[in-house]
């Protein structure tokens, strides 16, 4: 029994002990004036010793080593210490896509740039001159895809473009074979609106148009889609905190500073629940963030497989030549067409020709394919597309585990040795769910559930907006067309746009249009000459040798 006394009494004594080294402690404010002053703050605010913090807003009171004047100060500056590892992860995500889109921009823009480049030698040393003299129509040609690339729809109306180059150089190539004949402008309007039906480049425009079409748009959209992610993060993350979220993290960051114990962390669950309150409408982005980058990744996934751009840009000069080597061989009977639906032209008189101007060259110089450009910005769709898809995927949930990947490390304790807003002692309140509406019960940030962030709101919208362009260009369609059919990802024929056309059955125009051929008086002159069958076949052969040497790739 007296052992026992003894004990009881020796215990008492420990804890009084303590308590009053406690204290002492309380009252010895050094380590604070140290603490205080490493913030940027005059160390004369804080008191050599504790002081009643009865006039205290925020903090415990009792006896405190803050002073109000330091209240106010350490919760502005809780203010900044609560946005900068927000900020930080942020800026990270800005910083990663940032620099994803500028080399897929790059990569695209290059890749144009090359096969422009690439076609224009290749079609120098085919054609020669008779390509010089009709290369703005080529030059144009890339030109009009550059602008479609930059600005959508909204600036070039990717199929009527492709129907008017072809058209165009039908045009060309038709006077070149028919040099013995002369033409007027409204004789080749009449074979201009015909030339779908006459189909002579055989089918590499209406594949070509299809490869296009899915390939830029494809580029072009998940190139916005990477230039929207910063925009997002920038405007999301600098959205304000309110007054509740700001008076919460000054009672959990320095509430233990003023009780002078400055070293001391809060708790783990404690900081979640200040975080997810003050993050509550952050995490509401979280849903179509979501829905937006698996919107990307899908694309992606396209764009590694069949509209990949690079697959379809690369070899567009060898596509074009086919086109070109396949109205060659049907010239004749592409002309005795045309001559049957828009009437018989009237010859051209010999002093009016040229020899340079006598048609097609019939000779091909081989092509090197070792002689092509590098891969634009020295890499290629594969490796591009398999690092932004590892980073789009790290995205994923980002905004609504915001609160977890603040709440780690040396910010938080991870013991039961915790502030838990009140004192060094264990957590013991519920962790609230993400978003809004979860903070109805949240114990440290009051946040009205019915008032929801204007800006995050607007920048929720931007992501729907953005996903359904995404999903539209996963199916090869481009959004800003006003006809969807124009850009289906179906392999069906272009048929016949023109007004002027959807009437015509027949390839051979069953009601010809009337044509009065100019007069002119007839001088016999022996300059130029047609190129005879026999000569045109001995061409002809020439090309497809020729082409050999661009299809071997």
């Amino acid at each position: 029994m007296k052992t026992a006394l003894a004990l009881a009494v020796c215990a008492c004594a420990v804890i009084l002990v303590s308590a009053a080294a406690a204290e002492q402690k309380s009252k010895n404010c050094n380590e604070v004036r140290t603490a205080y002053s490493s913030k940027g703050f005059n160390i004369n605010d804080v008191p050599n010793k504790g002081v009643q913090g009865a006039h205290l807003k925020v903090c415990p009171q009792g006896f405190s080593c803050c002073t109000l004047e330091m209240e106010e100060k350490l919760s502005q500056q809780s203010r900044t210490d609560l946005k900068a590892p927000v900020s930080q992860l942020s800026s990270t995500l800005q910083s990663t896509f940032t620099q994803r889109h500028q080399h897929f921009d790059q990569f695209f823009k290059e890749l144009l740039t090359n096969a422009e480049k690439s076609l224009h030698d290749m079609f120098v040393r085919t054609y020669g001159v008779m390509y010089v003299k009709n290369a703005e129509l080529f030059k144009h040609f890339f030109h009009e895809l550059r602008r479609y690339y930059a600005s959508g729809g909204a600036a070039v109306h990717l199929d009527s473009m492709l129907s008017e180059f072809w058209a165009e150089l039908l045009e060309r190539m038709f006077r070149l074979v028919n040099v013995q004949y002369e033409f007027t402008d409204g004789y080749m309007e009449c074979v201009s609106r015909h030339t779908d039906q006459l189909k002579p480049f055989g089918d590499v425009p209406r594949k070509l148009k299809l490869q296009l079409t899915r390939a830029f748009v494809a580029a072009r959209t998940f190139t916005l889609g990477l230039a929207l992610i910063p925009d997002v993060v920038s405007k999301v993350s600098t959205v304000s905190a309110s007054p509740s979220c700001v008076r919460a993290a000054m009672k959990m960051l320095y509430c233990p500073y003023c009780s002078g114990q400055v070293a001391l962390k809060p708790c783990k669950n404690y900081c979640l629940n200040v975080m997810r309150g003050c993050l509550a409408n952050q995490a509401d982005l979280d849903t179509e963030w979501n829905n937006f980058l698996d919107a990307m990744l899908s694309l992606a996934e396209r764009l590694e497989g069949p509209f990949n751009f690079e697959s379809v840009m690369d070899p567009i000069d060898v596509k074009i030549s086919d086109a070109i080597m396949n109205m060659q061989e049907n010239s004749m009977q592409v002309s005795q067409k045309v001559f049957q639906g828009c009437g018989q032209p009237k010859p051209m008189y010999r002093s009016k020709r040229s020899t340079k101007d006598s048609g097609f060259p019939g000779r091909f110089r081989p092509y090197s394919p070792d002689t092509r450009p590098t891969t634009a910005a020295g890499t290629n769709m594969d490796r591009l597309v398999t690092d932004v898809k590892k980073k789009l995927k790290h995205a994923k949930k980002f905004w609504s585990t915001l609160p977890d990947t603040v709440c780690v490390g040396d910010r938080v304790a991870q013991a039961d040795d915790c502030w838990n807003g009140t004192a060094k002692s264990r957590y013991e309140s519920v962790v609230m769910g993400n978003g809004l509406a979860n903070q109805v019960s949240n114990p440290h940030v009051e946040v009205d559930i019915t008032k929801p962030d204007v800006v995050i709101r607007r920048q929720i919208a931007v992501l729907k907006e953005m996903t359904s362009w995404l999903k539209a260009a996963h199916s090869g369609n481009d959004i800003t067309f006003d006809n969807e059919d124009e850009t289906s990802g179906e392999e069906s024929g272009s048929g016949c746009d023109s007004p002027s056309c959807a009437n015509d059955k027949d390839i051979y125009f069953p009601t010809p249009t009337p044509f009065k051929p100019r007069m002119v008086h007839r001088e016999d002159s022996s300059s130029g000459v047609r190129l005879s069958p026999s000569s045109l076949a001995l061409a002809l052969a020439g090309l497809a040798l020729a082409l050999l040497a661009p299809h071997a790739r």
